[in-house]
C-alpha cells in the first residue's frame, strides 16, 4: 500500500510500524521537495529508512529513548525555515 506525502509536510508513521523487532518506536518523516513522494506503508524492517531517504524524504528514527515531542518540534522549525526560504 501506498501513502502520499505531500510537498513541504511532516508526518508520524509510528501508527504504521507493524513489526515486534523493529528498533525504532516511531519514525518522523519530512518531505522537503516541492514534488508529492508515494511512500510505503506499513513499515516491516529497518531497509524502509534508507529507501526513502533515496527518495529525498528527512527520515528520523526514534528509539525509547528519544524524546519524540522534541524531535518533532525540530523536524518541524527545519520545514518551516525551507518553506519561508521558498516563498
Amino acid at each position: 500500500m501506498k501513502f502520499v506525502l505531500r510537498p513541504q509536510h511532516i508526518v508520524s508513521m509510528g501508527g504504521y510500524i507493524v513489526e515486534w523487532e523493529f528498533p525504532y518506536r516511531n519514525v518522523i518523516v519530512v518531505n522537503p521537495t516541492l514534488e508529492p513522494i508515494k511512500i510505503e506503508i506499513p513499515i516491516f524492517d529497518e531497509s524502509w529508512i534508507e529507501e526513502h531517504r533515496q527518495l529525498g524524504l528527512e527520515v528520523t528514527p526514534l528509539t525509547e529513548e528519544d524524546n519524540y515531542l522534541s524531535s518533532f518540534r525540530k523536524a518541524k522549525a527545519k520545514l518551516e525555515k525551507l518553506k519561508a526560504e521558498n516563498d
